[in-house]
């Protein structure tokens, strides 16, 4: 029987970015999850395609967003973020068994507008003349969930809360650059984006502290305790307190964020 873990890591699986994100399209949210399912890891995680090449994120060079290859290589840079993010949804929806229904329903949502994501971004990439893997890349977002592929708690304290969050603050300033050159279609894939950004962290927070009560864990000490161990990054401001608050993080933690 194709459960929706597995059919998740087939998403995973796979190499051919089209077809991944075909494939994390027509997730189910409905389908039985198999939460109690052993699947025992293959070789190959995450499926990657040969392009783009990867390299540190010192050596991908700043391009004015003035000239068309300069727009091509930030919305690259953005298709790639949410290629990852396709991956990243589907790695936590079959890795971490267990878990209650909604879970998994949750992960498969995120998982499918993630690919919408990436579709619109590589179409709009299109349009400009190049494609997803015409420009480097790096593996930043992967890195840290091989950090926390054994723990579901740091999994969601690091990822949705911490590095998809930086996307709530980093989309209004790159917006309203895609609108000084006259990019609305660029702007309006911002807005989506953003949008369902929102709902993802969200997720992220709703499981974390739920993961947090059934610990009996204090969600801002666990979260700091959880970001020194796996050397996550410190996020930078200025925040988007707003776009925060509508994911679901709590007053106290805003403040911890914008501490000197």
């Amino acid at each position: 029987m194709q459960t929706l873990r597995r059919a998740a890591l087939a998403v995973l699986l796979e190499r051919d970015p089209a077809r991944k994100a075909a494939l994390a399209r027509a997730l189910d949210p409905s389908q039985p999850a198999g939460a109690g399912d052993t699947i025992d890891e293959p070789p190959g995680l995450p499926g990657r395609p040969d392009h783009p090449r990867m390299v540190p994120h010192t050596e991908l060079r700043k391009r004015s967003i003035r000239t068309v290859e300069g727009r091509a290589a930030l919305l690259h840079a953005l298709a790639h973020i949410e290629f990852n993010a396709i991956d990243l949804a589907a790695d936590a929806l079959w890795r971490f068994a267990g878990q209650p229904e909604a879970f998994y329903a949750d992960w498969a949502l995120v998982a499918r507008e993630e690919a919408l994501h990436f579709q619109l971004l590589r179409e709009h990439l299109r349009s400009l003349g190049h494609d997803y893997g015409d420009f480097p890349a790096h593996n930043g977002l992967w890195a840290m969930a091989e950090k926390t592929r054994h723990d579901l708690l740091a999994r969601l304290a690091l990822v949705p809360r911490t590095l998809e969050a930086r996307g709530l603050d980093a989309s209004p300033p790159i917006r309203a650059k895609l609108l000084e050159v006259g990019d609305t279609h660029g702007a309006g894939i911002l807005d989506v984006i953003l949008r369902d950004e929102i709902g993802h962290v969200a997720i992220g927070n709703h499981w974390y502290r739920h993961l947090c009560a059934e610990r009996g864990l204090d969600p801002v000490a666990t979260y700091a305790e959880l970001a020194r161990a796996h050397g996550a990054p410190r996020p930078r401001g200025p925040f988007n307190l707003d776009a925060r608050r509508a994911a679901g993080f709590a007053e106290d933690e805003l403040l911890a964020l914008v501490a000197p």
